[in-house]
């Protein structure tokens, strides 16, 4: 299977990108939707105004500073913080740019996009793969949504490998303000695992892993020339004895998709049980 680097035309992209905003759309409407609202929530209580003090408000919120210097009580308001900052993080290294998994990878970014759009959250994504190939901003609304999926679309990687440990130190170097965060990737990379709970004591991490069943069974008697698609390492298997299936990387606290089985169920599943 050829990796998929073909560059789009514009005719053929506004296309693809129409197909992803019609489809995610529809998931983030009428499925994700309010499964990601219960889910995912605000978080906690920010500042909006300091007034003055009137009979029944909390002593606690008064704000002493204000009033020694006005010589009148003033207190802090605060609201209920909703608004989220989703990023979504999304491994492009090489074996993640096949047509199959990246179709799969586009239209999830796109339903995660949306939902997070019509929930009035500002979204954001960073591409990696070894290096840090693409990061955008957070932001809200259709348009930016759409810039996300386009630039996906349209990126054309310089690293070839897996660095997730590398990526996950970055992300909490420059963004300090909780998100939550879905790492998608097919996770076949090491040693990442103590980056990932120091970003998870900050951040809600959410880990998406995209995989293809066909890759996880050998059939019995088969001649094989399997090859790392990031380092190039050929491995042949000659007459297998035996059919054997198995489990690359299966996450056990995330979420497992499989390039053509029903996604939507098992993000489903996922959201029905909640935050933890």
């Amino acid at each position: 299977m050829a990796l998929e680097n073909k560059i789009l035309n514009k005719k053929e992209l506004l296309k693809r990108i129409k197909e992803i905003e019609i489809k995610a759309t529809i998931l983030s409407d009428n499925i994700f939707a309010g499964q990601y609202q219960s889910c995912l929530k605000g978080n906690g209580m920010e500042f909006s105004e300091i007034r003055r003090y009137a009979p029944g408000d909390d002593v606690k919120k008064i704000d002493w500073k204000v009033t020694a210097k006005q010589r009148k009580a003033y207190v802090k308001e605060f609201v209920e913080e909703r608004e989220l900052s989703v990023f979504i993080l999304v491994d492009v290294s090489a074996s993640n740019r096949f047509k199959d998994k990246l179709d799969l990878i586009t239209e999830l970014v796109g339903s995660l996009a949306f939902s997070a759009n019509k929930n009035s959250d500002r979204v954001g994504a960073l591409f990696f793969s070894d290096l840090i190939e693409a990061v955008i901003p957070l932001k809200k609304g259709k348009k930016h949504t759409l810039s996300i999926i386009e630039n996906l679309l349209t990126l054309s990687p310089k690293g070839i490998k897996t660095d997730i440990a590398s990526t996950l130190r970055y992300f909490g170097k420059v963004f300090k303000r909780r998100s939550v965060i879905f790492l998608i990737s097919d996770f076949l990379d090491e040693n990442y695992e103590k980056d990932l709970r120091i970003l998870s004591q900050r951040h809600e991490v959410i880990q998406v892993r995209i995989a293809d069943r066909k890759y996880e069974s050998l059939p019995k008697g088969a001649i094989f020339t399997l090859e790392d698609s990031e380092t190039g390492e050929q491995v042949v298997i000659q007459n297998y004895r035996g059919s054997s299936s198995f489990s690359i990387n299966n996450l056990k606290d995330g979420i497992n998709l499989y390039i053509g089985e029903d996604y939507v169920k098992e993000i489903s599943r996922f959201f029905k049980r909640g935050r933890r």
